[in-house]
């Protein structure tokens, strides 16, 4: 039954992460030192590691491949957020982002005349409602075309995987990640500034597998993991409590209850007495009724680098980059 529904999740998640919730010189070139000056905020956001490399053209700091799920979901989801939110700001030749939806069913049923089977065995696409730049749309189906081609291989991994249930739930915690990303993005970043364009021309060109256009200030999220984390005494309980609040807006059910981060025990720690291995208590709520859990969080040159809660004690969850920027800063010394 378990692998039932997995294969489920794994068919299931395919299908909603393409639905909505040498280059020529490029413009920006011209700017010379000025584009250095161009701002991208991306604090607090769920992907803002990515994003801010994206930004600045470091590609080789990017562990995310084109050919990987979680970039199309990235860019599928910006083009649609942006079309409904910065329409004011598409060129006159914008194009239809398309969805793919079902044509043809075949279907079962049995002498009760109930309904035991519904397959899609011919698929269409129709327009979305909502317009992107034909250059950034022509990127996305081109990395679109590719993870088709990789379509039931991706399937058949996800059902190999031992971890596959956990995986597919975390999967959905990303997308709603990205949901939170979406609604934050063009508050943070007006949808005609320069860093917005810059982010575009990048994300294309990544897509393409061609070389990024450089920024030369380092990205902090490279500076910090490069510094490794503060020495001496830290407030875990408070790192681990907002690292809890961020993964907590991804759940789908559960509530976190905010400050209730108990029993906090240093594990392990590395030869410069840097915590390796950090687990606590805490408590949440689900379907009315209070529980307790625990979240087991492991280091890396003194950072957080996985969260693995008591559900799904064997997925890694990746910890907010903003926060763990902040930990390396010293902001949560004693």
């Amino acid at each position: 039954m378990k692998d039932y529904v997995t294969s489920l999740l794994g068919l299931g998640l395919i299908a909603f992460l393409s639905t909505s919730f040498s280059p020529k010189k490029n413009v920006f070139e011209s700017y010379g030192n000025l584009t250095q000056n161009m701002v991208f905020n991306t604090d607090g956001l769920y992907f803002a590691e990515f994003y801010d490399y994206i930004f600045r053209g470091h590609f080789e700091n990017i562990e995310m491949k084109r050919e990987d799920t979680d970039f199309l979901m990235i860019f599928e989801q910006y083009l649609r957020a942006y079309g409904r939110q910065c329409d004011d700001y598409l060129p006159a030749n914008k194009v239809k982002i398309m969805d793919e939806v079902c044509a043809r069913k075949e279907e079962s049923f049995n002498m009760y005349g109930d309904l035991l089977s519904s397959v899609c065995v011919e698929y269409t696409w129709v327009p979305s409602g909502l317009y992107a730049k034909p250059d950034l749309y022509n990127a996305k189906m081109e990395v679109d075309r590719i993870q088709r081609s990789m379509g039931l291989q991706t399937v058949m991994s996800m059902i190999m995987d031992p971890n596959a249930m956990g995986n597919s739930v975390d999967m959905i915690h990303k997308a709603n990640g990205l949901k939170n990303d979406m609604a934050r993005m063009f508050t943070l970043n007006p949808g005609n500034s320069a860093g917005i364009k810059r982010f575009e021309e990048n994300l294309k060109l990544f897509a393409l597998q061609k070389p990024g256009i450089r920024m030369q200030e380092s990205s902090k999220f490279a500076v910090m993991k490069k510094s490794g984390g503060p020495t001496g005494a830290q407030n875990l309980g408070a790192l681990i409590n907002d690292l809890i609040v961020n993964q907590a807006k991804t759940w789908a059910f559960n509530k976190y209850v905010p400050s209730s981060v108990s029993g906090v025990r240093i594990e392990s720690t590395d030869n410069q007495g840097r915590p390796k291995s950090v687990r606590a208590n805490y408590s949440f709520k689900g379907f009315g009724n209070s529980s307790n859990g625990w979240v087991q969080i492991t280091f890396v040159d003194g950072l957080p680098e996985c969260m693995y809660f008591f559900d799904f004690p064997s997925n890694c969850k990746t910890p907010n980059s903003s926060i763990v920027a902040s930990y390396a800063q010293g902001d949560y010394k004693k």
